[in-house]
């Protein structure tokens, strides 16, 4: 069975309406990246109330959205191929639309762990707030299970090695702006059939078959391509 690893980015959630941080009328244009999403923010300058209350919007706002067609036909193709998705992404989309294999690069909404607890001790919180002074079995302040700016990508070598067995590549709904995720196209192999589905130009060094449409339209071009083949 021939492999695919799939990097989406906000891009595909975009059109389940998940607003996007860099888009005009994104997050970044109401909340400061270095207050919402930065290490410092929490462990220096102890903005823990803020922040917790800006990734509790977010899993409310979770809540009440759905996968898009194009999380489906991302989940279909499990039928035909040996599918691993490494998403940007922090919402559970691609799970809820069936994928079964999915990497999350930076980290996971419906998750939370100790303050100073490992990466890989985070716990299942659902669609729950998180408030200041709730702790995990170790007595730690709990935090949101995400990838701030200023901390490692622990699952980024996982992802990197899936991207170089696969025989066909899928990014969908990101520029390849957003590093060290973007750099995981370089990691494909010399043979491996790479297609971008992204509505805007974008700017790389990297080959590809750039589909020009949203994430829903282009991942229905890109399911015929294969069935094709």
């Amino acid at each position: 069975m021939k492999k695919i690893v799939v990097l989406s980015g906000a891009g595909i959630s975009a059109e389940s309406g998940i607003k996007t941080f860099r888009d005009s009328d994104g997050l970044w244009e109401n909340y400061p990246v270095e207050e919402v999403a930065t290490y410092d923010s929490w462990y220096v300058y102890g903005r823990k109330a803020l922040m917790l209350d800006f990734y509790n919007q977010r899993r409310r706002d979770l809540k009440t959205r759905e996968p898009n067609l194009a999380h489906k036909i991302v989940a279909e193709l499990e039928k035909e191929y040996e599918v691993t998705v490494a998403t940007q992404n922090i919402d559970d989309l691609h799970e809820r639309a069936g994928s079964t294999r999915i990497i999350h690069l930076h980290g996971e909404l419906t998750k939370a762990r100790g303050e100073y607890s490992d990466y890989y001790s985070a716990k299942d919180i659902g669609y729950n707030d998180i408030n200041l002074g709730d702790k995990d079995s170790g007595g730690e302040q709990l935090r949101p299970h995400i990838v701030w700016f200023g901390e490692a990508v622990p699952e980024l070598e996982k992802a990197a090695a899936a991207t170089q067995k696969a025989d066909i590549m899928i990014i969908i709904g990101t520029s390849l702006a957003v590093y060290p995720a973007a750099g995981l196209v370089h990691y494909a192999r010399s043979g491996a059939e790479i297609y971008l589905i992204d509505p805007k130009d974008v700017a790389s060094s990297a080959r590809f078959t750039h589909i020009k449409e949203k994430a829903t339209v282009g991942m229905q071009k890109l399911k015929e391509i294969l069935m094709k083949k």
